[in-house]
């Protein structure tokens, strides 16, 4: 492989051109965008003539032997068979969040990865935020201690995504959790380490706001009466070393505004992340410290691609590991069965 990484992306939707496509052309001396495939030859043609990628292939399978790496920016239901059919044509990749739509798919990517020993990632780019990368130096420093607590809230004041195919269960798999919730609770499970094992869930999932007619909804449009998934969840994990998790996440919460919160409760302290502070006792009074880094997605979207790079360059080492996305789906399944078994799931 030479030094400058050879990309092709897969699915020209808003997340590749909002996100990655321009993320990886800031390194054009490390990587380049060679090649982009969709379904819709029109809208790829469209979208690399807008960026300037030189191949349209008329196959996946061409646009493997173009390149070193994808990225597979598809609806969830063909990242396993997309993942899969790279891996097996000997590339690097990276998959769109979540990684699959279950567990079980996870595990025959994770196993496709092992045997052709290529890199697989995943892009929870929300670990490349400053906030994120500060909280977890300060855990693992032991600012804190040992978390006991985690809390988390990502809700949106109806802001169901009208436009891609977010609402269809059959190529999402769920709504607000597969899409949005999956992130946070993502970032959750990162900063408490790799040595917690999940217990047991309970889950709730609600879409009783967006099944409504006549509503007010921020981004465009969607067909309330086929409306299938998610647009709230909330849910209450247990964690080994007797570690809890408060969890809810909504595209369409009756609220004043848009809330994002993740916070962790431990022996000797607590954090916050937005914004961030440090909250101890210490010489007899109550201590607050805060940091001025924020949450910025564009800068997370470029760390993720330079990290991939890298990664696949032999250069350092991948932050999200295939492993750890598939936790993130081991939950979301277990949220979803709670919910239809009425009864908490033991994992």
């Amino acid at each position: 492989m030479s030094e400058v990484l050879k990309v092709g992306i897969i699915g020209a939707g808003g997340i590749a051109q909002s996100r990655h496509i321009p993320a990886l052309q800031k390194l054009e001396n490390k990587a380049q965008v060679v090649a982009l495939y969709d379904i819709n030859q029109a809208q790829a043609k469209s979208v690399a003539n807008k960026f300037s990628i030189p191949h349209v292939p008329e196959s996946t399978e061409k646009l493997f032997e173009l390149v070193d790496a994808v990225i597979i920016c598809t609806p969830n239901k063909f990242h396993k068979e997309m993942t899969v059919a790279a891996l097996n044509a000997g590339l690097h990749v990276m998959c769109e969040k979540p990684m699959a739509m279950n567990a079980s798919e996870c595990n025959v990517m994770i196993e496709a990865s092992e045997r052709n020993h290529k890199l697989l990632t995943v892009a929870y780019h929300y670990r490349h935020t400053d906030a994120a990368i500060v909280a977890k130096k300060a855990i693992e420093n032991g600012d804190i201690g040992v978390p006991l607590v985690i809390r988390i809230q990502a809700l949106r004041r109806r802001k169901v995504p009208g436009w891609g195919v977010f609402t269809n269960k059959e190529l999402q798999g769920g709504g607000s959790l597969i899409d949005y919730g999956c992130h946070l609770l993502d970032l959750g499970l990162w900063l408490l380490g790799g040595d917690i094992k999940p217990v047991e869930v309970l889950g709730k999932t609600y879409n009783k706001l967006s099944k409504q007619s006549g509503q007010i909804n921020d981004w465009g449009q969607f067909d309330y009466e086929t409306f299938d998934v998610d647009d709230h969840v909330s849910s209450f994990m247990t964690f080994s070393n007797h570690l809890s998790m408060q969890f809810e996440c909504s595209w369409s919460a009756n609220i004043k505004e848009d809330q994002m919160h993740l916070s962790v409760s431990g022996e000797n302290g607590g954090m916050n992340l937005y914004p961030f502070e440090i909250y101890r006792p210490q010489y007899g009074a109550y201590f607050t410290n805060s940091a001025n880094v924020v949450h910025n997605e564009d800068i997370a979207a470029e760390r993720q691609a330079l990290n991939f790079v890298n990664s696949c360059l032999g250069k350092e080492e991948i932050v999200v590991k295939a492993e750890e996305a598939r936790n993130v789906n081991l939950l979301i399944d277990a949220i979803y069965n709670s919910n239809e078994l009425e009864h908490s799931i033991k994992l």
